[in-house]
């Protein structure tokens, strides 16, 4: 490893497993220490903490709700009583898609969606740029989207409405943030094999087949999309904010193929 986050403090929504584990632990590899959020899955932070401490740094498991901004306050002091600073922000916690048409989506559905994958971040974010405004500036902020953000699918109106929208958070942030040196990127990822495809991950036919639509003609390994974001939260990514980088094997060039 290269040690790109030497002396640097992440806090990283929803690494307890998947992208955000995958994340945390890379960011570890780098030389970051982490604060490891949950919410259900504390085998999982602790998990997560323990491969951080392998490689040497230093990180705390912080439960917490980020749909309710009190307990996102909370994280935060945690966070700050523990480490003095925050360098990094990465919102990856989410929920999926629910499958339900629109038709026939009830309220409750579509407010967990939008309060967890918008809202959520909307928290995180607030508090981290109040954090680093008192600090005199600068620092990264990653947001986990998804290729749906541009892609729709029926019975994602859900997940995909939400993902859009933290993809306009993004871009309208890192206008309002560079003067102060902070960078707003985003990951949309495409197909990974975290607990959001637990099918694929079990059943290899069904992975055989859903590969079938990427160039690539495989998925993601969680551990990619956070060597991606390493990058992002480097000194090699200062001159990039309010940027996409999509990672799904070139899924999203087969759109209008054959039209």
């Amino acid at each position: 490893m290269t040690a790109r986050l030497a002396g640097r403090t992440a806090l990283i929504t929803g690494s307890d497993s998947g992208i955000g584990q995958a994340t945390a632990i890379e960011f570890g590899r780098e030389g970051a220490d982490v604060v490891v959020h949950y919410l259900h899955d504390h085998d999982g932070a602790e998990h997560t903490r323990e491969q951080i401490e392998q490689a040497g740094r230093r990180a705390v498991v912080v439960q917490g709700d980020i749909t309710d901004e009190n307990q996102v306050d909370a994280m935060f002091d945690r966070a700050l009583a523990e480490f003095g600073r925050l360098d990094i922000l990465m919102n990856d916690a989410g929920v999926d898609a629910s499958g339900t048409p629109v038709v026939d989506l009830d309220t409750e559905t579509w407010d967990r969606a939008i309060r967890t994958n918008v809202y959520g971040a909307f928290f995180c974010c607030r508090r981290f740029v109040r954090h680093r405004r008192d600090q005199g500036g600068k620092g990264k902020i990653i947001n986990i989207t998804s290729v749906h953000q541009e892609v729709p699918r029926a019975g994602g109106s859900d997940y995909d409405t939400s993902k859009g929208a933290l993809r306009n958070l993004t871009r309208s942030l890192a206008l309002e943030v560079a003067p102060m040196g902070i960078n707003v990127n985003n990951i949309a990822p495409g197909m990974v094999l975290t607990p959001f495809n637990q099918q694929a991950i079990d059943d290899p036919q069904y992975l055989a087949e859903q590969v079938q639509s990427i160039p690539w003609k495989r998925a993601a390994e969680p551990e990619e999309i956070g060597r991606l974001a390493v990058f992002l939260a480097s000194d090699d990514a200062d001159y990039v904010t309010g940027s996409t980088y999509v990672m799904d094997g070139g899924l999203m060039q087969n759109q209008g193929q054959g039209a």
